[in-house]
């Protein structure tokens, strides 16, 4: 591989050839970004996540690049027309936009309108107009009438001789470089409303009649008005000033004020408007398409990184209500690892109205199974459920706490679901997962596909294969920092550890369930086809409680435990008394454990695993109370101050859950007293807030929220009820921001891109 390719990605990252060539090469040997980041620093400089994974798609571009590059020298050079200078230019392009522009002349094309020129003799008169001498036009046209050619007249002549040039104009890779780069600074997007399509289409009418530079719209509302374009409501334009894209073409190739000129000057209008005009208009809306669905994609992973990444209340016997009127509330009962213990239907509301005896039976099971927390979910009757549930005098000990909802209809119908549970019904089987979303909201809600989450902004117009590929990733990242339990883990949570995948994880649990729980992660390798390889990748975020070896339940990888063996053997004690002694790992002195394959990076994240073994990252549990009496949007008025959570966030705001079954809208311009350009900058998904009603719009089910003056995060609040909490996100309308700021990332990756 070209070393240049090291240099370029280096140059655009800020980090060093040497740290670029290294991590290329663990890549083509099948290492993993979270195992590359996290055990070999020492080969790579530490560079993050973020850095590896811009690496490696960088250098997949680079490489379809030289690709590309190579297949488009074969064919010109088979057409005999490969020049020193072509081939040098094609080389040397550091984009596939340009190796296309210099392509175009000799790409094989359908029958155009200069071709049918060229098959009736008429390039050579298009060679004489080109030259733009003081001749008379109708004597050199009248040169190529010709009947049996099918040219009948002298305008016919010309006419053909003017396509030949428009062609030649199109194809100009100079000519458009120099268009493109006008597209990209001063074109402007113009929305209009198709006619007849006024009451139709009142969703978009912000959009009716609306132009904006192009280099500058938000990704939300290019997105909208692209849907809008695709429901045919609108209609969308995107071009530079007419006049300044003409005299692009006009510098190079109208030269002189002779007849000869004029014919040049209409052919090279003809080329603009007809040829290049709509051929740089598509170049500009696939571009602008792939940065919004970029900054799209990274507001969707953001926030499902934020809501994986939420606080577990851990191993705890969990009582789930999945709520309902008519059809009643679902109750199961789940113990520690998340195994269904019980289930049941209760009546509390209305139309039955069974209280007494749907009491009975909460307070039954609650002592009976030792219950410690109970999950509501947050759908229809949920805070009706939770006022029933909180009225109970059940003991104070027991945490009541309303959890999303959102997806847990898609899991219990799934496949995944199913095989779990194949005795039971949907009802019961999304029960259970609301219960396990408050006991382990990650290992949960990886069975469901990240979209039916509903965390992002206009998910359905992005490209699909990017999104699913990105929010993958989202998901890798997030279990493998947090490390999966191996003798619990379901085969949905394995499938995203490092150097699985979908098949080692179901051999994994079929040999767990053959052979009873792993005692070892050394057991990893009687797996059936889960090689060296494998083993290497997955063995340090796997864990196993309670192993003979204490090292087998941290994050310190297998082929480092000689180090700690030999740091124990050096200071007379045992591994599982180094761990425990904080003294003890006091008087450890890194240097002298440094070694070609083992540096300090390594060695110091093995002392910080020692102190804290197979700790979890994510942030410790805290109960969360709504505003009691405030329950549905009519509760509400302008001027109220209530307590929050974070369910969304986009470019132009966050929704908050205030508890009515409405998630309000905090504005960007609302978010803080002082300027911000992102959302991100103030909250996070999860994030416990205080907010301030401004307005509610029962009619449009929009509530408008402020959290100026405000603090940002509230702490625990005290509350004589039981404390609730919800964790989730629903579904809500999108709504139109003010400003927006691309991330530096969206920008390099436009810039990959272009």
């Amino acid at each position: 591989m070209s070393t240049q390719h090291f240099q370029t990605i280096a140059q655009e990252l800020s980090i060093s050839p040497k740290q670029v060539e290294a991590t290329v090469e663990l890549l083509d040997q099948g290492g993993t970004v979270p195992f590359i980041s996290r055990y070999r620093k020492e080969v790579t400089g530490s560079l993050d996540e973020v850095a590896i994974g811009s690496i490696r798609d960088r250098i997949e571009q680079l490489r379809e690049l030289d690709k590309r590059k190579e297949f488009v020298l074969k064919t010109i050079k088979e057409q005999g027309k490969l020049t020193p200078e072509l081939e040098k230019a094609i080389s040397s392009a550091t984009n596939i936009t340009k190796v296309e522009d210099l392509y175009l002349p000799y790409k094989p094309k359908r029958k155009t309108r200069a071709t049918q020129a060229k098959e009736k003799g008429l390039e050579p008169l298009a060679i004489i107009l080109l030259k733009q001498e003081n001749s008379s036009i109708e004597d050199l046209a009248e040169q190529f009438i010709s009947k049996e050619k099918g040219v009948e007249s002298i305008e016919e002549a010309l006419k053909g001789a003017r396509d030949i040039i428009a062609e030649q104009i199109n194809e100009d890779s100079e000519i458009r470089a120099e268009l493109r780069d006008l597209f990209q600074s001063t074109a402007t997007i113009t929305s209009k409303v198709m006619t007849g399509k006024e009451e139709e289409g009142q969703k978009y009418k912000d959009y009716f009649d609306m132009n904006e530079k192009l280099k500058n719209i938000p990704s939300h509302r290019l997105l909208a008005m692209r849907r809008g374009e695709k429901e045919m409501i609108l209609s969308l334009d995107i071009a530079p000033d007419v006049e300044e894209a003409q005299a692009i073409i006009d510098r190079k190739y109208v030269a002189g004020n002779y007849p000869t000129s004029e014919q040049i000057q209409l052919a090279a209008k003809d080329a603009y408007k007809r040829l290049l005009k709509p051929s740089l208009e598509t170049d500009s809306r696939v571009n602008s398409k792939k940065s919004a669905d970029h900054e799209a994609i990274t507001v969707f992973t953001d926030n499902l990184q934020q809501l994986l990444m939420a606080a577990p209340l851990g191993q705890k016997r969990v009582m789930a209500l999945d709520p309902g009127f008519r059809t009643g509330c679902k109750l199961v009962v789940l113990n520690e690892q998340g195994k269904l213990l019980e289930n049941s239907t209760i009546y509390p509301h209305e139309p039955q109205r069974k209280t007494a005896e749907s009491g009975a039976s909460i307070k039954h099971y609650v002592e009976q199974y030792k219950v410690e927390a109970i999950a509501i979910g947050n759908g229809t009757a949920g805070r009706e459920t939770e006022r029933f549930v909180n009225s109970l005098d059940l003991p104070k000990s027991v945490l009541v706490v309303m959890i999303n909802e959102s997806g847990a209809s898609i899991y219990s119908a799934s496949q995944v679901a199913r095989e779990e549970f194949p005795d039971h019904d949907v009802t019961v089987r999304g029960a259970v997962s609301i219960g396990r979303r408050l006991t382990d909201p990650l290992a949960e809600l990886v069975k469901i596909d990240a979209k039916s989450i509903g965390v992002g902004q206009y998910q359905h117009d992005v490209d699909q294969n990017a999104l699913k590929n990105s929010l993958d990733e989202t998901v890798i990242s997030c279990v493998n920092k947090v490390g999966v339990e191996l003798n619990t883990a379901s085969k949905q949570l394995l499938t995203y550890v490092s150097g699985l995948g979908p098949s080692l994880a179901e051999n994994i649990i079929n040999y767990r369930n053959e052979n009873g729980a792993f005692k070892s992660r050394k057991d990893l390798k009687n797996v059936p086809r889960l090689g060296g390889k494998a083993f290497e990748q997955a063995a340090g975020f796997i864990r196993i409680l309670g192993a003979e070896n204490p090292l087998d339940s941290s994050a310190v990888h297998p082929e480092s435990y000689w180090v700690v063996e030999k740091m124990a053997k050096d200071h007379q004690t045992t591994v599982k008394d180094l761990m425990s002694s904080e003294q003890m790992r006091k008087q450890i002195k890194l240097d002298q454990y440094v070694t070609e394959e083992v540096g300090l990076p390594t060695l110091k994240d093995i002392m910080s695993e020692l102190s804290k073994p197979g700790r979890d990252p994510r942030a410790q549990f805290e109960a969360f109370s709504f505003q009691d009496g405030v329950e549905s949007m009519a509760d509400l008025r302008p001027g109220m101050k209530l307590p929050g959570i974070v369910t969304n966030i986009t470019k132009f705001g966050a929704f908050v859950d205030i508890g009515v079954h409405q998630d309000g809208l905090v504005h960007l311009s609302e978010m803080a007293n002082r300027f911000i350009s992102d959302p991100n900058e103030v909250v996070k998904v999860q994030q416990k807030v205080e907010v301030t009603v401004l307005e509610v719009d029962a009619s449009r089910k929009r509530i408008s929220l402020s959290m100026k003056g405000e603090s940002q995060q509230r702490s625990k609040p005290q509350s004589k009820g039981k404390p609730n909490r919800n964790q989730g996100n629903r579904k809500r309308k999108e709504e139109e921001p003010q400003g927006d700021l691309a991330s530096k990332l969206a920008a390099l990756k436009g810039k990959f891109n272009s």
